[in-house]
């Protein structure tokens, strides 16, 4: 599997932005997927992931700091995965991350360890 993240970029406070992971070697249908976050001299920490069981809409969890401006979802036929950002604000500022791997027993979408597969990060930078 393959992961390709795009999107990035320079925006002012309140303004928006669109990643994209795109997903080669395998649908995605069958992976959860996630988004990840690191800001300069930090660790990289969760910011969303989705997963499905057989249904359309899926299941979708957010970090407490993202949640409301940020939205996760898919599109099955580009096989991309997208993180829509809204409100951002300066300290969504971070290399994003975009990761996957299969669900299993005990897999909670929200740990870094828990993802075998990574794409190379996005910049993300949010003036005020």
């Amino acid at each position: 599997v393959q992961l390709q993240a795009s999107g990035g970029g320079l925006v002012q406070a309140g303004g928006s932005l669109n990643l994209s992971c795109a997903v080669s070697g395998r649908s995605l249908n069958a992976y959860a997927m996630a988004w990840f976050r690191q800001a300069p001299g930090k660790e990289r920490d969760f910011v969303a992931a989705i997963r499905w069981s057989g249904d359309t809409t899926g299941y979708a969890t957010y970090a407490d700091s993202v949640k409301g401006r940020f939205t996760i979802s898919r599109d099955t036929e580009k096989n991309t995965v997208y993180l829509q950002m809204n409100s951002l604000k300066p300290e969504d500022t971070a290399v994003y991350y975009c990761a996957a791997d299969r669900p299993r027993s005990g897999f909670t979408l929200l740990k870094e360890l828990e993802y075998d597969y990574w794409g190379q990060g996005t910049e993300v930078t949010v003036s005020s």
